[in-house]
């Protein structure tokens, strides 16, 4: 079922892994770029985003996988966090929503929203003073964003959270309000995102060219910017866990299938 814009819904999405005949016919005289999210992608989506340890077996594809293609992780994560949990090192690291990149040799190699950290420092005050009457709301600071997660406070408590965090966005012109699954952040209001993230890191590789196929995977709504830079010269992929529009073209259901995404697609090229 196709939505407006061009979008489907998620539960209408066949399965990549039903199609990857058709994937190895589009991958060939191709060069594949393979981008991924962190949490809810690589990782299941956990109650305390410290637990999010990523599984050794797939540490280990990701690294077979590097030896044939270009691979970035594109996370919501600080840089340095989602560096530390891959711990691949051949490959490129966006972190905050792409707003801070790094080459595999773990030089930086982007920032965006500097300009912005004195905002997001008066921010986070404000916002753990605002919540701090609140249990089991989490308070994550990175870098260039905050992540206010309320996964396991009680369901009567969303609105009062929700309620903080409007106010205390409204008072900084250069930061907005985003969200996702569970999770409500503060970020720059750049003109930035994970599509934007991984435009930059393919011209960084110089690999514009018609003879490049970039794949990108991902579970949250933040990965739908990446989605759509990819609606005619990629395949993006969901990791399907709600019934919600889309810019994807296939879906896997869990971690689990990722994994087994990437060890078939890591089969496939020479």
């Amino acid at each position: 079922m196709t939505e407006s814009g061009g979008l489907i819904r998620s539960d209408a999405l066949p399965s990549v892994l039903e199609h990857m005949e058709d994937l190895k016919k589009r991958l060939r005289n191709k060069r594949p770029v393979v981008f991924i999210d962190y949490d809810g992608t690589l990782t299941p989506i956990v109650d305390r985003p410290e637990r999010a340890d990523l599984p050794a077996e797939t540490r280990r594809v990701l690294r077979v996988l590097s030896d044939k293609c270009p691979v970035a992780i594109v996370s919501g994560r600080d840089l340095a966090d989602v560096r530390n949990r891959v711990a691949v090192e051949k490959i490129h690291y966006a972190g905050s929503h792409g707003f801070e990149i790094a080459g595999p040799d773990g030089q930086i190699e982007l920032q965006q929203g500097r300009d912005c950290l004195p905002s997001l420092d008066q921010a986070e005050k404000a916002l753990r003073q605002g919540l701090a009457s609140i249990p089991c709301c989490q308070i994550e600071r990175k870098r260039f964003a905050i992540a206010v997660h309320f996964r396991r406070a009680a369901a009567d408590q969303f609105a009062g959270i929700a309620a903080v965090v409007n106010e205390v966005a409204a008072g900084y012109r250069d930061l907005r309000r985003t969200g996702g699954k569970m999770i409500l952040e503060l970020r720059p209001a750049a003109d930035w995102d994970k599509g934007r993230a991984l435009q930059w890191i393919l011209r960084q590789w110089q690999l514009g060219g018609k003879d490049v196929l970039p794949l990108y995977l991902g579970d949250d709504l933040t990965d739908e910017d990446a989605f759509r830079c990819l609606r005619r010269t990629g395949v993006a992929i969901l990791v399907r866990d709600e019934v919600r529009p889309t810019a994807a073209h296939y879906a896997v259901e869990n971690p689990d299938e990722v994994q087994r995404f990437l060890q078939e697609l890591a089969v496939l090229l020479p």
